[in-house]
C-alpha cells in the first residue's frame, strides 16, 4: 500500500546560524516543499511513497533527485524540464525576533507541467492515499488542471485523499483561495488546517483565541470543524494543529481531530524551536501513517502531534525521525535523556 503526493519541491537558502539577510556571508541549503516534506517523513516511517513533481534538467535538478533518492522516495514520476528550480530564502528567527521568508519561485519548472507528461496507470498503481496542499493549486493554471485530473483519478480508484489547507497570501488572494479550495475539497476525505487558514480562506474564526498572546479556545475549533463538515459532508476527518507562540524560540504545540462527531485532543508540548519549517507537513505525515496502520483516533492524534513536535528540533524541511522515536514521545517520554 503506497502514498502519492504532488507538489513543488524547492531549494531553501538560509543564512548560517541566526544571521540576518543583511549580515549573511554564506547560506546553508536544503531541499523542501509541502508535499515533498510529507513524502520524506512517510519514507522515513517505512511507507512506500511516490512523489509527482517537475524539476529542471540541470545540476540543481540532479541534486534534488539525489536528495529524494537518499530518503527512499520514488523518483519514477519526477518529470524533468522547465526553466528553473523554485527558491526560497529563510532568515531564522530567535527569541522575540520572528523568522522571515522570501520566495523566488516565479516561472519555476512545475508551472510548465502538462497532463500528457503523466502516466496515470503507473502513477496510481498500488496507491491507497493521495496528499496535496493548498499551495499547489495556487501555483498556476497548469498545475491546477493537473491536480484536478489527479483528484478525479484518485476518486475513481477509491483512493483516500487528504489536503493540508496551507493558505499562502503571496500566491493568491482569499477570495480566489476560497472559490478554488471549496471546489477541490469536495474530492477530499481528510482536511488538515489551523486557525489562521480557516479565517483567511473560509472567513471562519475561533472565538477567544489569540495566537499572539498564546490563548487557545479548543472548543472553538470543534465548532469550526462542525461548520466545515456541514459545508463539506464528504470529509471523514478534520484535524487542526494548535500553535501558541510564546516567542520565536518557544512554542506550545498540540492538535485536535474531529471525526464522526467525536473530538480527540492531543497532549500539549512546550518546544524550544530549532526549525519550525515543515512542522505542519510532519503532522500530515504522522496522520497518514497512523491511518494507514489503523491506529485508533486517539493514538492517531498523539502520533501526529508527537511527530510534528520532533520536527521542531531538526534543521531543514524534512522530518528525519523514526517511528520508534515518535512513539517514545507520544507515550510520554519527552525527557530528552541520552539514548545509549
Amino acid at each position: 500500500m503506497s502514498v502519492l503526493t504532488f507538489g513543488e519541491i524547492m531549494m531553501r537558502l538560509q543564512p548560517k546560524g541566526f544571521a540576518r539577510f543583511t549580515q549573511a556571508a554564506s547560506y546553508d541549503s536544503y531541499f523542501g516543499g509541502g508535499e515533498a516534506n510529507v513524502a520524506a517523513s512517510l519514507a522515513n516511517f517505512g511507507v512506500p511513497i511516490k512523489f509527482l513533481t517537475k524539476i529542471p534538467d540541470n545540476f540543481l535538478g540532479d541534486g534534488c533527485m539525489r536528495e529524494l533518492k537518499k530518503h527512499n522516495i520514488s523518483v519514477d514520476n519526477v518529470i524533468r524540464g522547465g526553466e528553473r528550480l523554485g527558491l526560497y530564502f529563510c532568515e531564522r528567527g530567535v527569541s522575540q525576533r520572528a523568522s522571515k521568508i522570501i520566495y523566488d519561485r516565479k516561472n519555476s519548472a512545475i508551472n510548465t507541467i502538462q497532463a500528457e507528461e503523466i502516466d496515470l496507470e503507473n502513477l496510481f498503481e498500488s496507491i491507497k492515499y493521495f496528499h496535496f496542499t493548498g499551495i499547489t493549486p495556487a501555483l498556476s493554471g497548469n498545475v491546477l488542471k493537473v491536480l484536478e485530473l489527479l483528484l478525479k483519478e484518485a476518486k475513481r480508484r477509491d483512493v483516500i485523499i487528504s489536503c493540508d489547507l496551507n493558505y499562502r497570501k503571496s500566491l493568491w488572494d482569499s477570495n480566489t483561495a476560497k472559490e478554488t479550495m471549496s471546489y477541490l475539497l469536495k474530492y477530499c476525505d481528510i482536511l488538515i488546517s489551523n486557525e489562521e487558514e480557516c479565517q483567511k480562506v473560509f472567513g471562519i474564526e475561533v472565538q477567544s483565541t489569540n495566537v499572539i498572546n498564546g490563548t487557545i479556545n479548543t472548543n472553538g475549533y470543534v465548532e469550526i470543524a462542525k461548520k466545515l463538515n456541514k459545508k463539506f459532508s464528504n470529509l471523514k476527518l478534520i484535524a487542526f494543529t494548535l500553535r501558541s507562540s510564546i516567542s520565536a524560540s518557544v512554542n506550545r504545540w498540540s492538535s485536535i481531530i474531529y471525526s464522526e462527531g467525536i473530538n480527540y485532543y492531543s497532549k500539549q508540548y512546550e518546544i524550544n524551536v530549532v526549525d519550525r519549517i515543515g512542522a505542519g507537513d510532519a503532522y500530515c505525515a504522522g496522520l497518514i501513517y497512523s491511518l494507514t496502520n489503523n491506529f485508533s483516533r486517539q493514538d492517531t492524534v498523539e502520533f501526529a502531534t508527537a511527530a510534528s513536535c520532533l520536527k521542531h528540533s531538526i534543521e531543514g524541511d524534512f522530518n528525519n525521525v523514526t517511528v520508534d522515536e515518535v512513539l517514545t514521545l507520544a507515550h510520554g517520554d519527552g525527557s530528552g535523556r541520552v539514548q545509549r
